[in-house]
């Protein structure tokens, strides 16, 4: 199979390495034609993510991968104005079957950094549809694509691999949602406006949060995380006036001395007449005193709290991992056989073209012996002979000549295509047919195997 991916990602390369060789959106359709034509490919898919870049193409016949990938890696060095005898140190390359089993794997999220993760499903559907636009996508990746993101269904339909939390920040929003009924009726107070807290942000959103503050020590950070997602921005000192109205409270600052007392906390519960919070302390060290543990009406997690059950989740899609590859191997085994499939269809079509060419003539010999008036019983007899004699000729001969250069395999796989090792034909009762030799029908055409 004529296939490669050939790319970086997080595990064969730091960040700075990555972001050197990542495509902009704006430049995918450009690179994916010059990727083409300078490479030389028959067809090409590019997906640039965060954590990696690859590239799926499908060599022209007759020309090596491993010297293919060596080219790709020139014109991928050559884009970026980078060494290529430097992105040869981080680079990785897979071929044939290899190549289809690791694309169902990032696909399916097995290949990422947080096990699992679902985003890249929606980014390679993404990429391929950028290449059906670009023209680089012919009828081996069109056909291709398609199976691979049936096997990733799959793979979410029958396992746990995408189930249960696996990053802290995901886990704080889940627990919220496992402690409040309606997340669409909540408040939530964000604390700090770092990468964690701005991903805590874009999961509270996601899970329908009805309003959003966030505190910070500097505003101007505060209003530029705030301005994503459509929330509020305040300072630290605001933070008393706030409380009372939040029902999810998550913080993460790199301050050294707790922002959060209890006194504060009591306050705010007494304006709420008791509603209950729930507090998620993320930072190290820690943002909210220890004591607030101690009010009734506040559920407070630290988090340790949270990484017992990030790492608890990770085990349980470390073990639905284990189901997803068998899955994948079907599925690419599956895959593989209709590929094969596909090598005898145009020998079925000429074949069969043949055979009605054949047919035709003896039956317009037939017809006009039946207008001389003929005798139509010994017409008939004539025509399965005729028939008959002419579409065995070419076998026979063939397996007479493999009996003569002692190709002892050449003559089994002949009894095989022939049909021989059945111990009989079936009566004309038995296969529906009216006796004499059947034209060859639709039966004989390969029917593919489609991952389901």
């Amino acid at each position: 199979m004529n296939l490669i991916a050939l790319g970086i990602s997080h595990k064969s390369a730091a960040v700075e390495v990555r972001e050197r060789v990542a495509f902009a959106p704006e430049q995918v359709g450009e690179a994916l034609t010059d990727a083409c034509n300078v490479a030389q490919l028959d067809e090409v898919v590019i997906l640039s993510t965060c954590n990696r870049t690859e590239l799926y193409a499908i060599v022209p016949q007759g020309i090596g991968l491993a010297e293919k990938a060596q080219d790709l890696i020139d014109w991928m060095a050559n884009y970026h104005h980078l060494s290529a005898g430097e992105l040869r140190q981080y680079a990785y390359r897979h071929e044939g079957r290899q190549a289809v089993r690791h694309l169902v794997q990032v696909a399916s999220g097995l290949d990422s950094m947080v096990l699992g993760e679902p985003q890249i499903f929606g980014q390679l559907k993404s990429a391929y549809a950028v290449a059906t636009e670009s023209g680089t996508v012919a009828s081996e990746l069109g056909r291709l694509f398609p199976r691979i993101f049936s096997v990733a269904k799959q793979v979410r339909t029958d396992t746990a691999i995408g189930e249960n939390p696996v990053s802290v920040a995901y886990a704080a929003v889940d627990l919220a949602g496992h402690i409040f009924s309606d997340l669409g009726r909540c408040n939530a107070l964000l604390v700090g406006a770092g990468e964690t807290i701005e991903l805590v942000a874009r999961h509270l959103i996601g899970a329908g949060v009805c309003k959003i503050v966030i505190a910070n020590r500097t505003l101007g950070r505060a209003r530029e995380l705030a301005q994503k997602f459509g929330a509020e921005a305040v300072l630290l000192a605001e933070i008393p006036k706030q409380l009372s109205d939040a029902d999810i409270v998550i913080t993460s600052t790199a301050s050294q001395l707790p922002i959060l007392g209890k006194g504060a906390v009591e306050q705010a519960l007494k304006k709420r007449k008791h509603r209950p919070f729930l507090m998620v302390d993320i930072a190290v060290p820690r943002d909210i005193e220890s004591q607030v543990g101690e009010l009734p009406d506040v559920y407070l997690y630290s988090v340790d709290d949270l990484r017992d059950i990030v790492d608890k989740n990770l085990r349980t899609r470390t073990t639905e991992a284990r189901k997803a590859d068998l899955i994948i191997d079907e599925g690419v085994r599956l895959y593989l056989e209709e590929v094969r499939s596909l090598g005898a269809v145009d020998a079925v079509k000429e074949y069969r073209n043949m055979a009605e060419q054949l047919r035709e003539r003896e039956l317009q010999r037939a017809q006009r012996a039946l207008e001389r008036g003929e005798d139509p019983q010994e017409i008939l007899a004539q025509l399965a002979r005729a028939i008959t004699n002419k579409l065995i000729h070419a076998p026979t001969a063939g397996l007479k000549q493999a009996s003569v250069d002692g190709r002892q395999d050449i003559i089994n796989s002949g009894r095989k295509l022939l049909g021989l090792e059945k111990k009989q034909l079936p009566s004309p009762q038995e296969d529906g047919t009216e006796g004499g030799v059947e034209p060859l029908s639709p039966a004989l055409e390969p029917t593919p195997r489609t991952l389901q």
